[in-house]
């Protein structure tokens, strides 16, 4: 394939290597990827965490195609269409009891930016405006637009920016490796680590924290799950106080752990849950952040006019409408939001099997995602082991993803035993190559 690729500046790859040796993708059913040249590929990655109920799914494509030619837009500034209201109505019947209003974004990058205005103007409504410190978490991850960078932990997403937002703060982190490594689900030690908000509280007072965001689950820094009783201690606490907490769900929201999201997972209700990736099985870009009524409320309780000043030009898009509906169906009917119970005992072999392989220093798994951690390569940059482990499985025809010094396996839904051995016997085989 002839292609000049000088004009696309890639987003979160090292551009000047990949297109040295580019890696193309140009077909995809089910399963699985082809390149141009016709070579399969496994997809353990659901592509990028979103593609929970596998590739091009004829049900989706088709609601997709129908809506394109009925109405392929709607201004969403003073009016609607049926389906954004018939959405946001479905939506509720999978989250936890009380997070029942929806909010339409296009990605979790904007979903985070929306949670939290719809925070500092909900403490300024009640007569707190004094509430304007957001908290985050180091090693979180909440998107790249300005509120999510500075509440993000990992530090080379933030370092070229500089300080892009005041009034953060962080938690501490809760990976133990010498306290959890190969822990099989919730880490058993670490609870105690939720306490650090009383630090933060105790340095800046409780009076000027509006929320914390979280992932119940952190994905995108390598598969950390929460210690058993981490979560409701941070509740507990956010409650204690008067801040609302809030589950960037992104990665979580729609079967990802074997519940429709982490929130019910784990038995812990959040004040807001961000959402977006499996929303539309990836092929439409939609976001979502689902508020409690009584924070709704507090907004429809002012004054006569606009309740809230926010909003996207393409929110509750009527295509990206039809494919969620057309995505929901799906899961419904094929039982894909509960399959990660079913298929969490295989997915715990297949990545456990692949403990005492050189360099593997921690595995993690729970639902139908895991992580395999990496010692650093002495003398290389930071994660350089773990992406030529990347490049490997690639080279074997299966696609991972490479997170700092941790490779992430987050296969479609669909996903069966034999794929998940698949995933197993190539990293075992190209970590003996090159780890």
């Amino acid at each position: 394939m002839d292609l000049n690729l000088d004009a696309f500046w890639m987003p979160f790859t090292a551009n000047r290597d990949y297109k040295q040796a580019p890696r193309l993708l140009a077909k995809a059913k089910d399963m699985h990827y082809w390149t141009p040249e016709g070579r399969q590929i496994l997809d353990g990655t659901a592509g990028l965490w979103c593609v929970n109920a596998g590739h091009s799914r004829p049900r989706i494509v088709e609601a997709i195609a129908r809506q394109a030619a009925e109405m392929d837009f709607a201004p969403p500034f003073q009016m609607g269409h049926p389906l954004a209201f018939e959405l946001a109505d479905r939506l509720t019947r999978y989250t936890p009891a009380g997070l029942n209003r929806v909010f339409f974004t296009n990605s979790g990058s904007e979903s985070v930016e929306s949670a939290l205005k719809i925070a500092l103007a909900y403490h300024r409504l009640r007569g707190e405006s004094h509430r304007t410190r957001l908290i985050g978490r180091e090693r979180g991850y909440h998107g790249v637009n300005f509120a999510g960078t500075a509440l993000g932990g990992m530090g080379p997403n933030r370092k070229m920016f500089g300080s892009s937002l005041s009034g953060v703060d962080h938690m501490r982190h809760t990976h133990d490796l010498a306290r959890n490594a190969f822990t099989k689900g919730q880490p058993e030690h670490g609870a105690e680590l939720a306490d650090d908000l009383e630090r933060l509280v105790t340095l800046h007072d409780a009076s000027t924290i509006a929320a914390v965001i979280m992932e119940p689950m952190a994905g995108s820094t390598g598969v950390l799950l929460p210690p058993k009783g981490y979560l409701q201690r941070l509740r507990d606490i956010c409650d204690k106080h008067g801040i609302l907490l809030i589950f960037d769900e992104v990665i979580t929201g729609f079967g990802r752990l074997g519940s429709p999201f982490a929130a019910q997972h784990y038995g812990v209700t959040p004040d807001m849950i961000t959402a977006a990736k499996g929303v539309t099985n990836g092929t439409i870009p939609m976001g979502v952040v689902f508020v409690k009524q009584a924070i709704h409320d507090t907004f429809m309780q002012a004054p006569p006019g606009i309740e809230l000043p926010h909003g996207y030009t393409y929110s509750g898009h009527p295509m990206a409408c039809a494919a969620a509906l057309a995505t929901l169906d799906t899961y419904d009917e094929e039982g894909l939001l509960t399959r990660g119970q079913q298929m969490h005992a295989k997915m715990e072999a297949a990545v456990h099997s692949l403990k005492g392989l050189p360099n593997v220093v921690d595995i993690r798994n729970t639902g139908m995602v895991g992580a395999i951690e990496f010692a650093p390569r002495a003398g290389a940059a930071p994660g350089r082991r773990a992406f030529e482990v990347f490049l490997g499985c690639w080279e074997e025809g299966v696609l991972l993803r490479a997170a700092g010094d941790n490779i992430a396996i987050s296969p479609p839904l669909i996903a069966t035993d034999s794929h998940l051995d698949q995933i197993a016997s190539t990293l075992e085989k190209v970590i003996k190559r090159v780890a």
